[in-house]
């Protein structure tokens, strides 16, 4: 028997719905071809129903014995497998659309989207597959399992975020930081970095922003700075691109300079004290963890040191003038919002107290 090749290569049906067509055209029982094959009749039955995949072995057998050749056989199972997969596929996406609003917890999808460069998809559906191409996955479902993006899926069980708010936040950040050139990641040219850093805490963003970009760049590390998503309560995040590149992202969380200068050297005590293995995401968890509590105190101490915040509280006793955090400031070369900083955080003065010193950034977007 001849086959039309092009013919049985387009159809999308079970290829023992074929075989069974071209056995009761010979006149052949299932019994006989089972027998001519060498093959149990078990077998050819299970292959003539579905549920048993015509392997190249079997196709050879075929085309010896009804005449159609094996690569027939083996494109009409490849056809059909690929069917199923795409009706398993499809459920998957179904079901994940269904949890699309759990994921996204109060995030809104037109926001994600214009943040992160998503089409502006209507059907849940199509907003799953937008998200799954930005995040490079074949379902939400893996994102625990992906390294870079892990620190979204523990942070939203700490606290009620935005899972996927989470995870394209790091996303977008790491194609961002990838795209920077740099120098080897180099630990001792960092440390040595970090008083010049410190002394841009009194300058404005349009000087110190891009300096910034340049000191990191060339002691390794990628730093970008990325606008707040809301319903992920993130400040910073660091990671490793490769062994030799490290990654910095902050955002501007209620827009105060001196959070965004302790985020950032917290996020520099991370790439000074700890593993290149994993990823630190800073966000509002109530649960530090000791590594987290490291990078607090490695942050603290290089903005302000011990020594000269308790030379300070003892020459103030107490009384903290707008004149005395401003003196204190300029003898140690940092801004005076983050003298403030420090105090309200120790809680040694009245929440707001002294808020006249403190600085607060905008984006350029949002000042016109």
């Amino acid at each position: 028997m001849v086959a039309d090749t092009q013919l049985i290569s387009n159809l999308l049906v079970p290829p023992g719905e074929y075989l069974q067509e071209v056995i009761d055209e010979l006149g052949v029982t299932q019994a006989d071809l089972a027998r001519r094959m060498g093959r149990p009749a078990q077998a050819i039955n299970e292959i003539i129903r579905g549920e048993k995949a015509i392997i190249p072995e079997t196709a050879l057998q075929l085309e010896q014995v009804v005449g159609v050749p094996a690569h027939i056989w083996m494109g009409l199972e490849t056809k059909f497998q690929l069917v199923k997969a795409r009706q398993q596929a499809h459920a998957q996406e179904e079901k994940e659309a269904h949890n699309l609003k759990q994921w996204l917890q109060g995030l809104s999808y037109p926001a994600l989207a214009k943040f992160a460069g998503l089409a502006e998809a209507t059907k849940p559906v199509d907003r799953v597959r937008e998200i799954r191409r930005f995040l490079g996955l074949s379902s939400l479902y893996n994102l625990e399992g992906v390294g870079a993006l892990r620190p979204a899926f523990r942070q939203s069980q700490k606290v009620a975020v935005s899972l996927l708010g989470l995870a394209v936040w790091l996303r977008r950040a790491e194609r961002e930081a990838e795209a920077i050139d740099t120098g080897d990641f180099d630990r001792s040219k960092l440390l040595k970095c970090l008083p010049g850093i410190r002394a841009m805490t009194t300058q404005s963003p349009e000087i110190f922003v891009p300096a910034l970009h340049d000191r990191l760049a060339a002691c390794g590390v990628a730093f970008t700075i990325q606008k707040n998503l809301p319903k992920t309560g993130v400040h910073g995040a660091t990671f490793w691109l490769t062994p030799k590149k490290a990654a910095m992202v902050m955002t501007i969380r209620g827009a105060w300079a001196d959070i965004f200068w302790f985020s950032l050297f917290h996020e520099l005590g991370h790439l000074v004290l700890h593993t290149k293995k994993r990823t630190f995401l800073e966000n509002e968890s109530a649960d530090p963890d000791v590594l987290e509590l490291e990078a607090d105190a490695f942050a603290a101490d290089r903005l302000i040191s011990a020594n000269d915040f308790e030379a300070f509280l003892r020459e103030t006793g107490g009384r903290f003038s707008k004149a005395a955090v401003r003196t204190f400031a300029s003898q140690i070369g940092t801004h005076p919002g983050l003298v403030v900083g420090r105090l309200h955080h120790q809680k040694l003065v009245r929440p707001k107290m002294l808020n006249g010193l403190r600085t607060q950034f905008v984006w350029a977007e949002d000042s016109a």
